[in-house]
């Protein structure tokens, strides 16, 4: 299971890089198309109107019908929500690349960690019928057998006692003990790598919050006459990045928390089970079974 997950992790950290790159290129792509539709002054293609020839009215109706470049661009990035994130992405500024990559990582890890722990999930009041009712008729080894058949971590610890039970209860409490360890280290990797996610995603935009209002003071100091306009792309920067940061730590600390939560009750399942198969143990040497 170990091996598979870690293959799935891999290919979820593949595909998100893809849609990295396609991010990327779209981003790019946007930004070319922009620097080359910006009109040239006098390079139009049109013909000029003679110095002192009448200006050629539209027909009646037909600017009311027609409308503006401005609502026509405002309508098409409301229809295309791609534009309208690629767009925000720009006005955010250098620090979105960071705060992507971050995305991405904690994205991955999130959806490697719930496909690992939903296989590890296990039916723990069934799966315990199954391994004392097979000890109590067919020993020590019928345990085992059934241990064998059943993935998940509660299986795979209660495996580790059972094969030590020739050497005494206490034997098998301290193998049950280090698979525990194992276990545990194995269900808790990744968790790492999104606490450093939910910390930096903020942090990275504070930064680039700061760095928008650089922008905007330079650009205050620079001018004659200070406008809303002069200041607005610093601060739209400024806010964009910090919502971006709080937009990915806000979810990814939910997830976090989801798997902490399943991680304890396996912890607790685990004690629980361990419990009952050391019952069962000391049970069977009283009546010379085991």
């Amino acid at each position: 299971m170990r091996s598979s997950s870690r293959m799935i992790g891999w290919g979820m950290m593949f595909v998100l890089a893809a849609a990295l790159g396609i991010w990327a290129s779209a981003v790019l792509a946007q930004e070319a198309g922009t620097s080359q539709e910006t009109p040239t002054p006098g390079v139009t293609g049109e013909a000029a109107p003679a110095e002192g020839a009448p200006a050629i009215a539209p027909p009646s109706g037909l600017s009311e019908a027609l409308p503006s470049v401005d609502e026509a661009s405002v309508e098409k990035e409301q229809l295309s929500p791609l534009g309208f994130m690629v767009d925000w992405f720009q006005i955010g500024g250098v620090f979105m690349w960071p705060l992507l990559l971050c995305a991405v990582v904690g994205v991955a890890v999130c959806i490697e960690r719930l496909w690992t722990l939903n296989r590890a999930q296990t039916n723990v009041a069934r799966f315990m019928s199954q391994v004392v009712g097979a000890m109590k008729e067919g020993g020590v080894k019928a345990g085992i057998d059934v241990c064998q058949r059943t993935r998940g971590p509660i299986a795979a610890i209660l495996h580790a006692g059972l094969m030590r039970a020739h050497q005494g209860p206490e034997a098998v409490e301290k193998a049950i003990e280090s698979a525990g360890t194992v276990e545990m280290a194995f269900l808790q990797r990744g968790l790492i790598v999104l606490a450093t996610v939910i910390n930096v995603a903020p942090l990275l935009g504070f930064l680039g919050t700061v760095s928008g209002m650089i922008h905007a003071f330079d650009a205050i100091a620079a001018a004659e006459q200070v406008s809303a306009k002069l200041v607005a792309s610093g601060i739209s920067e400024a806010l964009i990045t910090t919502e971006a940061g709080l937009c990915i730590a806000i979810p990814i600390q939910s997830f976090t928390n989801f798997f902490i939560s399943r991680i304890d009750r396996f912890v607790l399942e685990m004690e629980e089970a361990s419990i009952e198969v050391l019952d069962t143990l000391v049970e069977l040497k009283e009546q010379g079974r085991a």
